[in-house]
């Protein structure tokens, strides 16, 4: 096709922030903020003056956490999932109960046997959990 660039380079961009919904945007803000050993630093309005976005930033990423009145969690293991975060901790036993007691759930189903650990995070949403390999 004349005109048309054909020729492709690789792109290099990063990352720059990992966005999530959720019904209480805050609540899950601070839930994963703690479980990343840091706090919500930043909030952003909506157009009527309400904070309904929470942020914080872990090596130079930001993690950025929305309310969303129609949110609704996905029906896991039968649907699928369009993105999914893990977490490595250094003492994998201690991480999850503490996560348990922030508002995580446990599901019965655990695919990924003594390699990790799926938990549910407040907003219903799957994470994995992994000691140091």
């Amino acid at each position: 096709m004349p005109g048309k660039n054909t020729q492709t380079s690789a792109l290099s961009g990063t990352i720059m922030c990992h966005a999530m919904w959720a019904r209480d945007g805050r609540e899950l803000a601070d839930f994963y903020a703690t479980a990343l050993g840091t706090k919500v630093s930043r909030t952003y309005p909506d157009e009527h003056g309400n904070e309904t976005a929470f942020a914080f930033h872990v090596n130079g990423a930001m993690y950025l956490f929305y309310t969303s009145a129609s949110y609704t969690a996905p029906v896991w293991p039968e649907q699928e999932l369009p993105f999914h975060m893990d977490f490595v901790f250094g003492d994998v036993a201690a991480a999850e109960k503490k996560l348990l007691e922030m508002g995580a759930t446990k599901p019965d189903h655990q695919p990924g046997g003594t390699y990790w650990t799926v938990l549910l995070d407040p907003s219903g949403q799957p994470f994995c959990i992994h000691g140091t390999h």
